[in-house]
């Protein structure tokens, strides 16, 4: 089974998060709590249920993801754009994904 990371979208402002140990959403995947077995994957989804429930979150999603040199990837491209941040620069004050991360 890959590891998995539970995300979504902050219903707010639309930022894509990832459900932390603590149970806090965060802005960085990095921080996120990594699932390694399928109980801790029941948690996660149901995690997911109830913040979607309570209008916390949007698009929740459990993902796939691998740990390369130190650092959570997921494996879908759409994925790792999300969790990077957009493929160009669009707006002033915003960067662009790391193309190496994003890399297919």
């Amino acid at each position: 089974m890959a590891d998995k990371v539970l995300t979504a979208n902050r219903l707010t402002d639309g930022i894509a998060v990832w459900l932390d140990a603590s149970g806090q959403w965060t802005e960085r995947l990095q921080e996120a709590f990594v699932a390694r077995h399928a109980e801790a994957v029941e948690a996660l989804e149901a995690a997911g249920k109830q913040a979607f429930a309570s209008n916390l979150v949007v698009d929740v999603n459990v993902i796939e993801i691998e740990e390369k040199d130190g650092k959570l990837r997921p494996l879908r491209l759409r994925e790792r754009i999300r969790a990077e941040g957009p493929t160009i620069a669009y707006a002033e004050g915003h960067g662009y994904a790391d193309p190496a991360f994003i890399a297919a």
